[in-house]
């Protein structure tokens, strides 16, 4: 039966011959897989497909950055973060470059191995940076409970996480339709995605087989083709209506929302989450008295267009050559859910 389908939607995509169409691949996961299946060269030059903002890593700004190097060599803090981040530019140099001069930044798997490095380490200021979009968030949070329960002092989280809805409704106009990122919409429902049907929004939320990308964008060719707005949960074995409840539930009670910076598109009202009153002391902004940080990034980069869809990562006048995986010049080619990664690493400087 799989293959059936498998085989149907392949036909669909392949012999589409109408106007030309845009989809946007909202997950850097899904950037990637598209890539690496090998999905790309069935595509037919009439549908394109774009990289969207849905890299954690990329979509933090250079600020963020700056204000972990800040707590690191200033205020002597020990900053775990995910790995990705240590080699991300900040306005004079990454995290790596900071380690070079002194500053203790531990790599770490999930905000609770932060949260039991600081129980362990009572000597030490530890802040974990807390980055990711609804699929990573709950786990800060419930990092944030412990930390209140065992009356840990010296944790906290610098905050960068960041809702989806709002950018949906920024980039509405960026392409056709999305490619929703399942696992995202495994812990917020489809409602969200249901409702922007109403807002002129299309879109699919999508696995990550060979199988249901596939599928998806069959579906997506198809319901363009009938020329109003659509959405289809392909993902039905992990994405239901109602999405994790627990997690929705433990993020409600410790964080709430807040305007936010993503990178290349500026403030997005209401599309961040920063700790509530009661759990303010695990705030790092707030606990070191941080003041406001403005990033400077690179200029060369053109990282904020990739990430809107404004070009692609070849289109970059250093992609390749001054900003390579072992030299970036911007987060999306640091992040393993980078476009520029994606790019680079399966040739997409030569045939993207």
């Amino acid at each position: 039966m799989a293959e059936n389908v498998k085989k149907t939607a392949k036909e669909i995509i392949e012999s589409y011959d109408g106007p030309k169409i845009r989809i946007m691949e909202v997950c850097g996961t899904h950037t990637h897989e598209i890539f690496r299946l090998g999905i790309r060269n069935i595509i037919p030059e009439n549908i394109e497909l774009i990289s969207g903002p849905g890299c954690p890593v990329c979509v933090t700004p250079v600020g963020f950055i700056d204000e972990a190097i800040m707590l690191a060599l200033d205020h002597n803090a020990t900053i775990c973060t995910f790995g990705d981040l240590v080699r991300v530019p900040g306005s004079e140099m990454n995290l790596a470059g900071a380690r070079s001069k002194g500053a203790k930044v531990q790599i770490v798997y999930s905000p609770i191995d932060a949260y039991e490095y600081a129980r362990d380490h009572l000597d030490e200021q530890v802040v974990f940076l807390s980055v990711g979009f609804e699929t990573t968030t709950p786990a800060s949070c419930l990092a944030v409970k412990k930390a209140k329960g065992a009356e840990l002092k010296n944790f906290a989280l610098l905050t960068a996480n960041k809702t989806m809805p709002g950018v949906y409704k920024t980039l509405k106009n960026s392409a056709d339709a999305f490619l929703y990122p399942g696992h995202v919409h495994a812990i917020t429902g489809t409602e969200l995605c249901e409702s922007l049907v109403n807002e002129g929004v299309s879109g699919v939320i999508t696995g990550f087989t060979a199988n249901e990308i596939m599928t998806a964008l069959a579906v997506v060719i198809t319901k363009l083709q009938e020329g109003e707005s659509f959405f289809k949960n392909c993902y039905p074995r992990v994405v239901t209506y109602e999405g994790s409840k627990a997690a929705q539930t433990i993020v409600s009670e410790v964080m709430e929302d807040c305007d936010s910076e993503w990178r290349g598109l500026g403030i997005i009202k209401n599309s961040g989450l920063k700790l509530k009153e009661a759990y303010k002391e695990f705030d790092a902004r707030d606990k070191f008295h941080l003041g406001k940080v403005e990033g400077r990034s690179n200029p060369a980069c053109r990282c904020g267009d990739v990430l809107q869809g404004k070009c692609k990562p070849s289109d970059c006048k250093v992609f390749g050559k001054g900003c390579t995986p072992l030299h970036p010049v911007g987060a999306c080619m640091v992040s393993n859910e980078g476009a520029c990664s994606a790019y680079y690493q399966y040739g997409g400087k030569i045939n993207g």
